[in-house]
């Protein structure tokens, strides 16, 4: 994790973390990430408000991938309160997953959210938008 260490100095207050639930969609989503396919994310606002410290609008993130090797640096660009059934066909081909339809990102998501023990078509979620700011 020296890797991960030296980032965390050249970019101050950087978490380091992965996407997804498991080490293949992990390896996966930070490909996506890497390419910028994938430029946007979300999770349940009840899972941000339990963490410790919550991300915030400019800050940086390395991403992990499956194995815990750092794949790039993102920084948080916008974040907006959303439900579930108002999520758009243009944020879901922003989310770069699949074949980028709000289907693919409706099934997925619910799958996901249902596996972590909260779903709802009324649920908010956290919708963030991020870039690129290093590949490694």
């Amino acid at each position: 994790m020296a890797a991960v260490e030296a980032l965390k100095m050249k970019y101050p207050g950087a978490e380091a973390w992965q996407m997804g639930d498991s080490p293949e969609l992990a390896s996966e989503l930070a490909e996506l990430i890497k390419r910028g396919i994938k430029t946007a994310s979300c999770g349940s606002f009840a899972s941000y408000q339990q963490e410790a410290s919550a991300p915030r609008i400019g800050s940086y993130n390395i991403i992990l991938d499956g194995q815990n090797v750092p794949v790039c640096v993102t920084r948080l660009m916008s974040m907006r309160l959303v439900r579930f059934c108002d999520v758009t066909e243009a944020f879901a081909r922003k989310e770069g997953e699949g074949d980028l339809s709000l289907e693919y990102w409706q099934k997925e998501h619910q799958r996901f959210f249902t596996g972590e023990g909260h779903f709802s078509e009324e649920m908010e979620l956290i919708a963030e938008e991020f870039e690129v700011v290093e590949v490694l």
